[in-house]
């Protein structure tokens, strides 16, 4: 009898990560490196994603322990939660980014953090070719073995950035197969890129710390002091940042 899905789910899990703390280290040093790079000429770090990978750039908005320079781009049309369906249409559109990142301003002395697991949808695409256009740093977080496989021809978003952060997921992101069914469960992309992105910032906060610069880390609003530290960042970046 096999193991319980559950148990075989968190096995796989911790597999993965643990594999990937060798395998990304050079591209999670590159990131780290073009980050404090966006520091040091006072730009901004935008994370965009489409359908759930969406989740990813709030992940690191607004987060405990998490640095005030990252923006989410946030537009509900090419998200899940208005409305799942149309969703995975728009992110299949070509030329609704542009005007998403007129909104924001990014430009030259920014990074553009590009999730798509799959790789390949108009979307996340156009987002990573505009941003170059405007002379922004592009960073990528997809699944190279997905995007290969879905690929067909098509551009891939690992194409375009100039790091990639790859999550080492399999093609169409459920790791489990099931006895009894051709179908497979357990999507690994969320869990896996979070780990990576938090990998990143948190090498960030620690050069950044080591250098004698300033890390702007949110501290939870449940620890004492909370208050006081988060409205000084707060009032340091709401200019920068829409979403404050």
């Amino acid at each position: 009898m096999t193991d319980p899905a559950r148990d075989r789910y968190f096995t796989d899990l911790i597999a993965r990560l643990s594999a990937l703390q060798d395998a990304a280290a050079e591209a999670i040093d590159a990131t780290v490196r073009a980050v404090l790079d966006v520091v040091a000429a006072d730009g901004r770090v935008f994370l965009f994603g489409t359908g759930h990978s969406h989740v990813l750039a709030e992940e690191c908005h607004y987060r405990a322990g998490g640095l005030a320079i990252t923006v989410p781009i946030l537009s509900g049309p090419t998200t899940v939660q208005d409305g799942a369906v149309a969703g995975t249409v728009y992110e299949r559109l070509p030329g609704i980014v542009a005007p998403i990142l007129d909104r924001y301003g990014v430009g030259p002395r920014d990074m553009l953090i590009v999730i798509s697991n799959s790789g390949v949808n108009a979307a996340p695409l156009e987002a990573a070719r505009e941003a170059r256009a405007r002379g922004a740093k592009v960073v990528a977080v997809t699944s190279l073995a997905y995007s290969t496989a879905a690929a067909r021809g098509r551009d891939r978003l690992a194409d375009l950035a100039d790091v990639v952060l790859d999550n080492g997921g399999p093609p169409g992101d459920a790791a489990l197969s099931l006895e009894g069914s051709e179908m497979r469960v357990g999507p690994v992309s969320t869990v896996v890129s979070a780990a990576l992105l938090n990998a990143v910032f948190a090498e960030v906060a620690e050069r950044l710390v080591a250098q004698g610069g300033e890390a702007p880390i949110y501290r939870s609003a449940n620890m004492d002091g909370a208050s006081e530290i988060n409205a000084r960042i707060v009032a340091r970046y709401r200019d920068r940042n829409p979403h404050l």
